[in-house]
Order: structure tokens, then C-alpha cells, then sequence
């Protein structure tokens, strides 16, 4: 049976005694993606007196996509769209092809 991975020790620092701050290492941050817009950190006082930090994002890792600046502005574009009423709507995934196909043919006859 595998030997279970030694856990990662790291230290931290106490800036502001009175504030209660404390400075993760960046490479601590950067690895846990704690260096990222609205990441915060979940503090669990355990009954045994151990303190973890448990980080929380704002999103999955696996959707960081949708939060680029890029999609999000494509998101924007889509939203005034559908405000403006620039949509059309297809009873069927066979009429939306087909006409999906026709202004492909368009396009290249333009």
C-alpha cells in the first residue's frame, strides 16, 4: 500500500499583533490561488486547538474562464443584446442549424 505524502509545513508572519494580520509566503498564495481577486480564507479552530486555513474562491478552478476579463465583457455584449432585443428564438436544434446554415451561405456570397 502507498505511503501517504508528507503534508506541506510553511510559516507565516504576524504583522499586526493588534490587527490580527498575518502574511501567507507568496509561493503559499500562488499555489492555493489566494493571490486572486475575492479569494478568501476559511479559519477552522479545531477542538484539539489546531487553527487551519482552508482557502475559498470565488469560482471553481476549472471555470476561471467565464471570470476573464474577456468573457465577462462577452457575457456584457450578450446581456445588451438580449435587452435590445437582438435574438431570435428556434422551436428545434434542426431549425437553428439549418438556419445557421444559411447565414453561413450568406456570408460567403457576400
Amino acid at each position: 500500500m502507498g505511503r501517504m505524502p508528507e503534508p506541506r509545513r510553511s510559516h507565516f508572519v504576524v504583522l499586526s499583533p493588534s490587527r490580527g494580520s498575518i502574511t501567507l509566503p507568496a509561493e503559499v498564495r500562488h499555489r492555493h490561488r489566494l493571490d486572486e481577486p475575492g479569494a478568501q480564507v476559511e479559519v477552522v479552530e479545531r477542538d484539539d486547538g489546531v487553527i487551519e486555513l482552508h482557502p475559498l474562491l470565488p469560482h471553481r478552478a476549472d471555470q476561471g474562464w467565464f471570470w476573464s476579463e474577456r468573457w465577462q465583457a462577452m457575457e456584457q455584449e450578450a446581456q445588451d443584446d438580449i435587452a435590445a432585443g437582438r435574438f431570435e428564438t428556434f422551436g428545434s436544434s434542426e431549425e437553428f442549424l439549418a438556419n445557421l446554415a444559411r447565414e453561413a451561405a450568406d456570408r460567403r456570397l457576400a
